[in-house]
């Protein structure tokens, strides 16, 4: 299995450790592209979804919350 695979996983089982960088790895083998927006804003976007977000700060590490909704967009869009 791919390193992405193994991430995709672990953000399934949404570890209290999961990166930023992380989630890049992950989007990215899924086809999204990162576009920084103002401050900490991103957006995730592929042909036809975009998956918006602040960047954690000042740590790496994401929030629940985030990993929650980012697994939901996954999920509509039948990724997951």
């Amino acid at each position: 299995m791919s390193k992405a695979g193994k991430l995709l996983i672990r953000l399934i089982s949404q570890p209290k450790d999961f990166t930023y960088t992380e989630l890049k790895t992950v989007l990215s083998s899924l086809g999204y592209d990162e576009e920084q927006g103002a401050g900490s804003r991103v957006c995730f976007k592929s042909k036809t979804h975009k998956i918006k977000l602040h960047k954690p700060h000042p740590a790496n590490i994401l929030k629940q919350y985030q990993l929650s909704l980012i697994i939901d967009e996954l999920k509509k869009e039948g990724l997951i």
